[in-house]
């Protein structure tokens, strides 16, 4: 039993804002000025977002806020919803999961993987425990993606975390 989980989920917080505020923010670094990111050859401001953003680009701690609830709502919640049959109607804590892996890995890679299958099926633990899957970069398992999709770290709650006690 997860004690920061279950605090998580008695919040009371919406998809969008468990997600962000739980999930998303923890594990992805927010920058107010707009950096070169080498490896995606774009400008990026604040926890990751890149569409239209230019040098010299300042932003808040609310705007950038902002700016990632809107892009989870549009670019992630929205498309997940289409994709994966009664989205809706998942428990929270498996469409906050979803939604952060996806933000992560993009919806398309979350839209076509076994956790949706999952998911849709009604296998809730068995599409928590799909979401595990996403923990490589490069072909390479990834420590810091590990923790991210399963149990977390001293400071985050993990993807798994989250799910699994929402599902009991």
């Amino acid at each position: 039993m997860s004690k920061r989980a279950k605090a998580a989920l008695a919040s009371g917080l919406g998809l969008v804002a468990l997600t962000a505020t739980y999930l998303t923010e923890p594990w992805e670094d927010t920058k107010n000025l707009a950096y070169w990111d080498a490896l995606g050859k774009v400008w990026t401001v604040c926890t990751g977002e890149t569409k239209g953003v230019k040098k010299d680009d300042r932003y808040t701690d609310a705007e950038c806020k902002e700016m990632l609830y809107e892009t989870l709502e549009k670019d992630y919640h929205r498309p997940l919803q289409k994709c994966v049959k009664g989205f809706d109607k998942l428990p929270l804590s498996l469409q906050a999961s979803l939604l952060d892996a996806a933000y992560n890995v993009g919806t398309g890679a979350i839209c076509r993987s076994t956790a949706a299958r999952r998911a849709e099926a009604k296998n809730y633990a068995g599409a928590c425990q799909a979401v595990t899957w996403f923990n490589k970069a490069g072909g390479k398992t990834i420590r810091g993606l590990v923790l991210r999709r399963e149990y977390g770290d001293a400071n985050r709650m993990g993807e798994l975390e989250l799910c699994l006690e929402g599902v009991k």
